[in-house]
């Protein structure tokens, strides 16, 4: 019985969590450009704080939830997520929401697994795929309700959704410190527990073991690419949209919103299809499919920048979202075929800090490039930083026919 409360928990915890950053997201970027008048460079230097942050402070939030209680470490990150958007949302001054960008980034690392942790210990370990995408299919279907909300609410008064989503996250901390229990949680050995030390020391052993396969270096370089061009297109596909003109017919919040909605979609129906069929593909396969939707990519993020017209750059970017959708499952599927199980996790981190890197340094480079010159320009090199990527898997995927995978 306690069980199956256990496991409504989660679920109204993914679908809360799901629509009020829908709700807040769907309008954050239009309030930051409308509003609070942040510059291309502000803009991107805006995220690049929030994933410094979040990077920092990963760590030190997760000794809390495996020492303390993963339960605290979901109600702390609930309060700070929703504060930080209630003062961003009332304030729209640059160093206000550096401030809160801050808050908002320690936030999201107490919230950083802990709930798939808490429902794993609640439910001892059974069932947990059906249960991960159960709440991954009802965060989705509440991602589109939050878009639809945002746009009727910040439609009249842009900044509204911020705030409401900000005490809704607030009230959702109240609530789950309520109804939320935490029966089974057993408290992590201190020794045992992840340090910047050990960070550094599986950073290294991972680099040692990627160093011995030729294939890893290049995947390696892969992420660094990835890394390095993502943030600053993420920051600054809506200021290109808003430069070119949106449509005067509607509210620019309308045109974000529809965006939004169309993307989410496209997602939940690409990523369907890809797992069904993903199976059936090969190693080589798997490379010559990431290596074509690389230069797909690369062309629609050119046609995107050098679009002149708000509804040609529009489908451009639904061009360049869709193949970036399409190419996260395919990659991620390969990448575990070329790790051993042993290392998989040291080697995974190891990635995944190479791509935190990459957004961190890259982000403000484009940044000032946009402020500087232009935020085409900037959009252009992103695509000319993703050019590498084409040539490492091609690299791979001669390498792989060689050697008959």
């Amino acid at each position: 019985m306690y069980q199956k409360k256990a496991y409504h928990v989660y679920l109204i915890y993914c679908s809360a969590v799901a629509f009020l950053f829908s709700l807040i997201f769907t309008v954050s970027q239009l309030y930051r450009l409308e509003v609070a008048l942040l510059t291309p460079f502000q803009i991107v230097f805006v995220g690049t704080i929030l994933e410094l942050s979040c990077f920092l402070f990963e760590i030190p939030t997760g000794i809390l939830a495996d020492l303390k209680s993963r339960k605290l470490s979901i109600i702390i990150g609930l309060i700070l997520i929703g504060s930080a958007f209630i003062i961003e949302g009332s304030m729209p001054f640059f160093y206000v929401i550096i401030m809160t960008q801050i808050v908002w980034g320690i936030g999201a690392t107490f919230l950083s697994g802990a709930n798939e942790a808490w429902i794993a210990d609640e439910l001892n370990g059974e069932n947990l795929e059906n249960v991960y995408l159960r709440g991954a299919q009802f965060g989705q279907f509440f991602t589109l309700l939050g878009i639809a909300t945002s746009v009727t609410i910040g439609y009249f008064i842009i900044n509204l959704p911020m705030l409401i989503g900000g005490i809704l996250f607030i009230g959702l901390a109240i609530y789950l410190a309520i109804i939320m229990e935490e029966r089974h949680f057993h408290k992590t050995k201190k020794d045992d527990l992840n340090t910047y030390q050990q960070m550094v020391h599986t950073f290294i052993e991972g680099i040692k073991f990627i160093k011995t396969k030729p294939i890893l270096i290049s995947m390696v370089l892969i992420s660094l690419f990835y890394g390095l061009y993502s943030e600053g297109f993420d920051r600054l596909w809506q200021p290109h949209l808003k430069q070119l003109g949106f449509p005067t017919l509607l509210k620019p919040i309308f045109w974000i919103g529809l965006i939004n909605l169309i993307s989410t979609i496209s997602t939940i129906v690409i990523v369907e299809v890809i797992k069904r069929n993903l199976e059936k593909k090969g190693k080589l396969e798997k490379v010559w499919m990431l290596s074509m939707i690389n230069i797909l990519m690369i062309i629609s993020l050119i046609f995107f920048a050098l679009s002149n017209q708000f509804i040609l750059a529009m489908m451009m970017y639904f061009s360049f979202y869709i193949f970036r959708v399409t190419i996260s499952p395919i990659y991620r599927a390969w990448m575990n075929q070329q790790i051993e199980s042993s290392v998989r996790a040291t080697v995974l981190s190891t990635f995944g800090q190479i791509d935190a890197f990459g957004q961190i340094i890259g982000g403000p480079i484009l940044g000032i490039i946009a402020s500087s010159i232009s935020i085409e320009f900037a959009l252009l090199i992103s695509s000319i930083v993703l050019l590498p990527t084409v040539f490492f898997y091609n690299k791979t995927y001669k390498r792989l026919k060689k050697n008959g995978l």
